[in-house]
């Protein structure tokens, strides 16, 4: 991770072919294309890589978790649960649409707690959005269930997560609906993009109208096609369309390099006396994207992270004091700090829920490190960072064993 790291002849190739139609728009211009289709390319790509019906490309994973959740029914004064560890889109997306973040717990899957998501439902809650953070997977049938017996909408937030599987099907799959990430640092890039799947035909097609402006596409040319809803732009171009198609080509040899990294890791860290490790729900589905382990105490663990840096260990993050995936740093939103105005009564709702404390969170976020795979580290690069990582770790701990 991430797939950056491997950017090569594959994608010059595809971004060529582009460049040589000079049309750089994923819609129109059929006469002088020459028939080069890169969006839709990819779009059929991932439904076959994903075992998906449709997919629908977007700017962003931001874009297309508030495109899934327009094409879902979600809006005004709707809750949707969300767990207090991910990156920030995912709550601007449930903001965007006029609806409301709840906040909950999670456990040391570093995912949806299921039983605080059954404790957090109201009348109000209309979806569930588990995050599959850091390449492994949330709880899937636990959650599915609880969608099943409240009647909840089920969205999977797996931008993190491009590859991972529970029980034999992708995240994303497993719910009403599922968004990736084509950023610059996921584990495939399109240098920016998103993607929403889904096996609903009602849900594709919404997708589709909400992200260029509602266009149906059902007309001869763009002037011709119907509005029958509102819509934004939230398009991708084809030029990035055109690297994220040579990119899911490679994933299977990326996920492949970094599960081996992971386990030379895994292997240089499993003994040492005090380090735990995250539970993966399904680890023959785990990306192996990061490797996360917990240290005995907070104090432990930020100075790990603070060694770690220091040794020139990098690519080592300390969530807890991370100022864009851990509820703790989100000032910006318990301070209701928005450009834009909000309904008082969104605002209201928002601040109650972000202002509270999350002690069972803090217990397990303070003691997490993640620690990144690169794709381009040899198998000897690979043990001699691991060892090294062990090496400072054991140090860290004795040090802080013989202060106590």
């Amino acid at each position: 991770m991430p797939g950056y790291e491997l950017f090569g002849a594959e994608e010059r190739k595809e971004v060529n072919d582009v460049l040589e139609t000079g049309i750089l728009m994923r819609y129109g211009f059929d006469a002088v294309r020459k028939d080069v289709w890169k969006a839709k390319e990819l779009e059929e790509e991932i439904c076959k890589t994903f075992d998906v019906a449709h997919a629908q490309l977007l700017s962003s994973g931001t874009a297309a978790l508030t495109t899934a959740m327009a094409a879902l029914g979600i809006g005004a004064g709707d809750e949707v649960i969300m767990p207090t560890f991910t990156f920030v889109a995912s709550f601007e997306a449930v903001l965007s649409v006029g609806a409301i973040p709840v906040m909950v717990d999670i456990d040391e899957t570093l995912t949806l707690n299921p039983a605080a998501v059954e404790n957090a439902i109201t009348s109000k809650t209309k979806a569930v959005m588990p995050v599959h953070m850091c390449g492994s997977m949330a709880q899937m049938d636990e959650l599915k269930a609880i969608c099943d017996k409240h009647s909840l909408i089920l969205l999977e937030d797996a931008c993190q997560a491009i590859g991972a599987s529970y029980k034999g099907k992708s995240v994303g799959t497993i719910g009403n609906a599922g968004t990736f990430s084509f950023d610059f640092v996921k584990i495939i890039t399109c240098a920016e993009g998103g993607a929403v799947i889904t096996n609903s035909q009602e849900v594709y097609k919404k997708c589709d109208e909400y992200s260029d402006h509602g266009h149906d596409h059902m007309g001869k040319d763009r002037g011709a096609d119907l509005h029958p809803y509102l819509g934004y732009n939230y398009r991708i171009s084809e030029l990035h369309a055109a690297v994220g198609l040579a990119q899911l080509r490679k994933l299977g040899s990326f996920l492949k390099t970094q599960k081996h990294n992971h386990d030379i890791i895994y292997d240089c860290l499993k003994n040492i006396e005090g380090v735990s490790f995250r539970q993966i729900p399904d680890p023959a589905g785990n990306t192996g994207s990061f490797i996360s382990f917990f240290l005995p105490t907070e104090d432990i663990a930020r100075t790990c992270a603070t060694e770690l840096a220091a040794n020139g260990v990098a690519g080592n993050f300390y969530w807890y004091d991370n100022n864009w995936h851990y509820i703790r740093k989100w000032q910006h939103l318990q301070s209701g700090s928005w450009m834009h105005r909000l309904h008082e009564d969104q605002k209201l709702q928002v601040m109650h829920y972000t202002n509270q404390a999350f002690p069972a969170s803090d217990a397990i976020m303070s003691r997490c490190i993640s620690s990144s795979m690169s794709l381009l580290w040899t198998e000897t690069q690979a043990r001699e960072r691991g060892q090294k990582m062990a090496a400072i770790i054991k140090q860290v701990i004795a040090n802080h064993a013989v202060t106590a």
